[in-house]
């Protein structure tokens, strides 16, 4: 059996051939112009459930390495606070052993006074206009002792001059690790505030004050002080080492965040990102598809049967 040929036939298929190679020719050249295999989800509808889920993960890694780069900042600027808190410590002890050293205490008060300022400003600390070591009370002042004579002007009680509640902040760093951050102002400095007391009791009782030649009762005073000067030093050394323990566990997490990261982006390319070699391939064909059947109609209208017939 032989098919009818007609020239609304022909026109019909070339045309058809025309249009399905302009649309080829259009999904080509976004793919390269875009890099990507669609422009919405509705062109990734077999995978769009995959796509919905993987930009899920994706938001939720950004969120947490955005909060962890904050939480690395505030770290620091914790870890320099107390780090200068235990070297006021330090300087203290210093300070006494070459007193005794020398025998002379003619600037020991003021010194002492000097390493204390450091320590309370230190401890008064902020990061983003919140105290570091206020615990819950971020908007006080956890340290309002400034002068060694505050220390001993009745009640003289050490637990007040300390303004910071019990709270201690935690943080979720990833979706399996809390670490908690919180330091407390009293937790790092209720024994130095202890012992600059007792040192200024005794500056101000009838063994002192601390002036020109050391006496007898002074030198003694002040070896016994260096062992709990030692301490003090010791321990505001450990909260240091433990707040740098949680900076290297916030490293590690922002490592595998990272990786995570690269892992979804890769996944999510190789759905969403165009191959350029095949797409740019795919651009020539459509463009000579559609060369061809251009080509083909515009031959169909010189061979066109009312052509002939005439």
């Amino acid at each position: 059996m032989v098919s009818r040929v007609t020239t609304s036939g022909n026109y019909s298929a070339v045309l058809t051939n025309l249009l399905a190679g302009q649309q080829r020719l259009s999904e080509a050249g976004n793919r390269v112009s875009t890099q990507k295999n669609g422009q919405n989800l509705k062109d990734y509808a077999k995978s769009s459930e995959v796509l919905t889920a993987m930009r899920t993960v994706q938001t939720r890694v950004a969120a947490f390495q955005d909060q962890n780069g904050l939480l690395a900042d505030k770290l620091t600027t914790q870890d320099g606070a107390v780090v200068r808190v235990a070297d006021a410590a330090q300087s203290i002890r210093e300070l006494m052993a070459e007193a005794i050293a020398s025998g002379r205490v003619d600037s020991l008060v003021s010194d002492i006074q000097a390493q204390m300022n450091t320590a309370v400003d230190s401890l008064n600390a902020s990061y983003n206009g919140k105290f570091l070591f206020a615990g819950g009370q971020v908007d006080t002042k956890p340290v309002t002792a400034t002068l060694l004579s505050d220390l001993t002007a009745p009640p003289a009680i050490i637990a007040n001059f300390f303004k910071n509640d019990d709270f201690k902040v935690t943080a979720r760093v990833d979706d399996a690790t809390t670490v908690t951050t919180g330091i407390l102002a009293d937790d790092i400095a209720t024994n130095m505030l202890t012992a600059l007391q007792t040192f200024q009791a005794f500056n101000e009782g009838p063994n002192g004050p601390f002036a020109g030649a050391m006496t007898d009762a002074q030198k003694t005073f002040l070896e016994n002080q260096l062992a709990n000067w030692n301490t003090i030093r010791a321990d505001i050394t450990l909260i240091a080492a433990k707040n740098g323990t949680n900076q290297k566990r916030l490293d590690t997490v922002a490592a595998d965040l990272e990786a995570r990261q690269i892992s979804v982006t890769g996944m999510l390319g190789d759905i969403t990102d165009a191959d350029l070699a095949k797409a740019s391939a795919d651009l020539q064909q459509a463009q000579l598809s559609v060369q061809s059947a251009a080509y083909v109609f515009q031959s169909l209208q010189s061979s066109s049967l009312i052509n002939i017939l005439k």
